[in-house]
């Protein structure tokens, strides 16, 4: 049928069933994706930051754990379903998806410790990690409904306790 000779109820409907759809083949696979690149890469980041204070040696070890995490959570997302029952779509895009935004999500507090000052490549670290939280507090609320504060919070806690056993393990 044509788009405009469907009742509004109908459109409607058909609106909700494209955004839950989605939802579930894109923004999920890619928040998901995002908060574990961006959360549990901070650990052996900042570990190895902390513990050889050589901004080099972060970054291999950044770049290793952000490609590294992101070529396990594509093949998890990939691998979880085959999207036949559960409607979350083709397995090969959501893994790409995950994958991808689990890589991203690492890489982008590795990149910082290019800069060959060990103080500045910290700061501008730790900022571009405030700025990742805030993105992916976004984007709870606005795909997943999530109140802002409470989104806030959440990702804050995650992201505090991580960034906090990294710097314990490296500084020890």
């Amino acid at each position: 049928m044509k788009e405009e000779e469907l009742r509004p109820d109908v459109r409607q409907n058909e609106e909700k069933a494209r955004r839950q759809l989605f939802l579930l083949q894109i923004v999920q696979p890619g928040l998901v994706g995002l908060m574990d690149g961006s959360v549990s890469t901070l650990a052996p980041v900042f570990a190895a930051a902390f513990a050889t204070r050589n901004p080099w040696d972060a970054f291999l070890v950044g770049m290793a754990a952000s490609v590294g995490a992101g070529i396990s959570m594509g093949f998890a997302e990939a691998l979880s379903d085959d999207g036949s029952l559960t409607g979350r779509g083709h397995p090969l895009i959501r893994g790409l998806i995950c994958g991808a935004m689990t890589a991203l999500g690492g890489v982008g507090h590795t990149l910082p410790f290019l800069l060959p000052s060990f103080h500045l490549a910290l700061a501008v670290a730790f900022v571009v990690v405030l700025v990742e939280l805030g993105v992916i507090t976004w984007i709870r609320h606005r795909y997943m409904d999530t109140p802002t504060f409470s989104a806030a919070m959440q990702v804050a806690l995650g992201g505090a306790l991580v960034f906090a056993t990294g710097v314990l393990i490296g500084s020890s």
